[in-house]
């Protein structure tokens, strides 16, 4: 299984950036996905997921409303769009799949695998 990151980069502040996830190895119609986000010198943080029993997205409050996670099952891919970027967004960002997580992903921690991670900077 390989989870492959991409779309990063640097944005101006009030800026967009659109995430992909490709996912090598398995279905994702069967997997919860998710996004998570490392800053230098914090902990990794969940941004967003989906679930695959009904497909509902849940967010982090610091992203609601500024960002989308989406899944294209028929592609097995996963993305982030993130609009109204801060500075505070700056982080590694990191995509993620669980086949034990049905039902609820929100702030879950039975993630199966990773993908290596997307660079995102947010600076004037």
């Amino acid at each position: 299984v390989q989870l492959q990151a991409s779309g990063g980069g640097l944005v101006q502040p009030g800026g967009s950036l659109r995430l992909s996830c490709v996912v090598s190895g398995l279905t994702l119609d069967g997997y919860a996905v998710g996004w998570f986000r490392q800053a230098p010198g914090k902990k990794r943080e969940w941004v967003s997921c989906i679930t695959p029993f009904d497909n509902s997205a849940d967010y982090a409050g610091s992203v609601t409303g500024r960002f989308t996670i989406s899944k294209d099952n028929a592609k097995n891919i996963v993305s982030l769009q993130m609009n109204s970027l801060k500075p505070e967004d700056t982080a590694t960002y990191y995509c993620a799949a669980s086949v034990e997580l049905q039902y609820l992903c929100a702030g879950q921690d039975m993630w199966d695998y990773w993908g290596q991670g997307t660079q995102v900077t947010v600076s004037s």
